[in-house]
């Protein structure tokens, strides 16, 4: 097994949105195609939903199959899931 952000170019990985990211996307979940670095997920997903979204995105968090998302030049694998997690706020 790999550590998560390893694999393939081809098909599709699945992106759910958490709390404020999911607010300003609109929808709970969307699919991209696999092979996206970071950047290219990040203006996939602008593409799509909007600048309100883009503001959210710039301070969130990206898990790939629960493992944070370092690297942000590996490209996603297929039938990879990419959770979106703002910050969240704590008391």
């Amino acid at each position: 097994m790999g550590n998560g952000v390893d694999g393939g170019a081809s098909g599709a990985v699945t992106v759910r949105f958490f709390a404020g990211a999911r607010a300003a996307a609109g929808v709970a979940e969307t699919n991209v195609s696999a092979g996206l670095t970071q950047d290219d997920l990040v203006a996939e997903l602008v593409g799509r939903h909007g600048e309100r979204l883009a503001t959210v995105l710039k301070v969130a968090s990206f898990l790939v199959n629960g493992v944070a998302w370092r690297d942000g030049q590996r490209p996603l694998p297929a039938g990879a899931e990419v959770d979106v997690l703002p910050p969240f706020a704590g008391g």
